[in-house]
């Protein structure tokens, strides 16, 4: 009797082993259990306008909301840890964090087995954050002049293919990248037209953030790619609400003539994946981005810079959290903020 009691006591343990939504890294299997889930808009204003529609069935004018902020979010059980923000990069959605091209994890869910909250921003004008039509529909009637379009593009598979830096050329692909190119047409699918140029300055998504972090009374703000400067923005703008930064791969760090008070105290990282100094584009930014990190830290910052290759992580292409060992990644990342970010 006492062995069976021993046996129902193991598999009891396991059984709440195997469910945990929070935890270390090998939570990732069971059924994942959150407090709550949901989606709110930050910031945003309202604008009226006589061209938001040529359509017969639309009002031509009107007032609509613009310059708001999606944000998608997911709250553990009996959270401890700091809630994180991810903020995407070119061209691209919240999405990114949701899950892999090939059907895997994400990061979204990762963190939020590992006991982070989590939110999930598009940044302003980009999918469910909307843009502002006025001028596209006024050009169309006729009222403005085709300069006066807003600068919009999009990128081609072939160029973001070096820019994400799967290989050298479209379709050559890196030795030992990790970038699941089998399942690349998922991939091209999260691609969308980029409203960054036709945004005033500063982008709205950088007060927005603020907004957010004093919202959660102490946030990371995990940025990518063309989002990596925003959370420095963000801290000059406002150090409320921030605890720490984690800038992936980011298109720009700050000068190293720029202020650095904000950043003072506050634990820093730049993460790298592998192939940068192969890059004409992306060399400058590490070279850059290290002396930012040194700069920072004679100013008291707590910065440090990390490539995944010389963490035991090689192959990681630039867009890491969706490469075949972004779960390997991720877990890195959130034992980096255990260790060094107190909320």
């Amino acid at each position: 009797m006492i062995q069976w009691f021993k046996y129902l006591a193991i598999l009891a343990v396991a059984t709440l082993s195997g469910c945990a939504s929070t935890g270390g890294e090998g939570n990732l299997n069971g059924p994942l259990t959150i407090a709550r889930q949901g989606s709110f808009f930050v910031n945003g204003r309202d604008v009226k306008s006589d061209y938001l529609s040529l359509l017969p069935a639309y009002a031509s004018g009107g007032t609509i909301a613009i310059e708001q902020m999606y944000v998608h979010y997911q709250e553990p059980v009996a959270a401890k840890r700091p809630p994180v923000v991810f903020i995407h990069g070119c061209c691209l959605t919240g999405k990114t964090w949701e899950s892999t091209p090939d059907g895997r994890m994400g990061w979204d869910e990762l963190f939020v087995r590992r006991g982070f909250p989590t939110y999930v921003v598009d940044q302003v004008s980009r999918g469910r954050s909307a843009a502002n039509p006025s001028s596209i529909v006024q050009a169309k009637a006729g009222k403005a002049a085709p300069e006066t379009l807003p600068q919009i593009f999009s990128a081609a598979r072939e160029g973001a293919w070096t820019i994400f830096r799967f290989g050298p050329e479209y379709p050559k692909l890196f030795p030992g990248m990790q970038f699941p190119v089998e399942a690349q047409v998922e991939f091209w699918k999260q691609m969308v037209p980029d409203w960054l140029n036709a945004l005033p300055t500063p982008n709205p998504t950088v007060p927005a953030l603020s907004q957010l972090a004093q919202k959660l009374k102490g946030t990371v703000l995990i940025s990518h790619s063309q989002s990596g400067i925003y959370p420095f923005q963000t801290a000059i703008l406002d150090r409320r609400g921030i605890v720490g930064i984690v800038a992936i791969e980011p298109g720009a760090c700050p000068s190293t003539a720029s202020d650095m008070t904000p950043y003072v105290g506050l634990p820093i990282l730049v993460l790298w994946g592998d192939y940068v100094e192969l890059s004409p584009r992306w060399a400058p930014r590490l070279k850059s981005c290290g002396e930012f990190v040194v700069a920072a830290n004679r100013a008291g910052a707590k910065a440090q810079m990390v490539m995944l290759n010389d963490v035991g992580m090689p192959g990681a292409s630039h867009m890491l959290m969706q490469d075949k060992h972004s779960l390997q990644i991720g877990n890195w990342l959130a034992d980096w903020i255990d260790r060094h970010v107190t909320r």
